[in-house]
């Protein structure tokens, strides 16, 4: 795995892994991940101790907004990429008492063949978890937990109460017009998450403390 760079985004937290594509007329190879360059590289010395116990995929048709996911006992950090189309992955903070939180992100993650790079975006524990799509897609992602019923709950996208305010503009008119068009694919678990406040007036909301998830960098 030939990691280029990683970098933080709004919420420092939140990186994005950025590794190289070994490009030539044939087309490109590329190791998507290692687990010794991806856990001691210096660069992503934040992956330390995280280890991987489910990968997921899943396929997005236009117009499908997902999330905003967590899970605590065990909690579950995410490690994504878009394999096909275009993905906008939304990252919100739940870390009771974080200066961040209530404040979402998004992140823009197109499938370009020609670059001779490709991303990965690592969302830890303390953090909802959600995307857009406005192109059929599919991506796949490692998750540091495995899932558990019961143990889960939602916010939902839509909630009135999200302080949109560190959100790249574009992309947040962008998420806009997916929501107010006709052609929004959303389940109703989604669309009837929690607002923030009601979740963090919800006894649950204290298993995702600042202090607990307080991540350097």
């Amino acid at each position: 795995m030939k990691i280029i760079e990683s970098k933080s985004l709004a919420i420092p937290s939140i990186k994005v892994v950025r590794f190289g594509r070994f490009c030539d007329h044939r087309g490109y190879f590329t190791e998507s991940f290692r687990k010794s360059s991806l856990f001691n590289h210096p660069q992503t010395d934040f992956m330390k101790g995280v280890e991987f116990l489910q990968a997921n995929e899943s396929r997005s048709k236009p117009g499908v907004v997902r999330g905003l996911h967590f899970q605590w006992n065990p909690y579950m950090g995410k490690f994504v990429r878009t394999l096909v189309g275009r993905m906008v992955d939304l990252v919100l903070d739940i870390r009771k008492g974080s200066p961040t939180l209530g404040k979402i992100i998004a992140y823009d993650m197109p499938v370009d063949t020609q670059a001779d790079y490709s991303e990965w975006i690592w969302v830890p524990p303390g953090f909802a978890h959600g995307n857009f799509f406005t192109e059929e897609s599919m991506i796949e992602y490692f998750c540091s937990g495995e899932y558990s019923p019961g143990c889960e709950a939602g916010i939902s996208p839509i909630a009135t109460d999200l302080d949109w305010s560190l959100c790249d503009s574009t992309l947040k008119r962008e998420f806009d017009a997916v929501v107010s068009s006709s052609n929004l694919l959303m389940t109703d678990k989604d669309k009837n998450g929690f607002q923030l406040k009601d979740w963090l007036a919800d006894q649950r909301s204290n298993h995702f403390l600042y202090d607990q998830f307080k991540y350097s960098g």
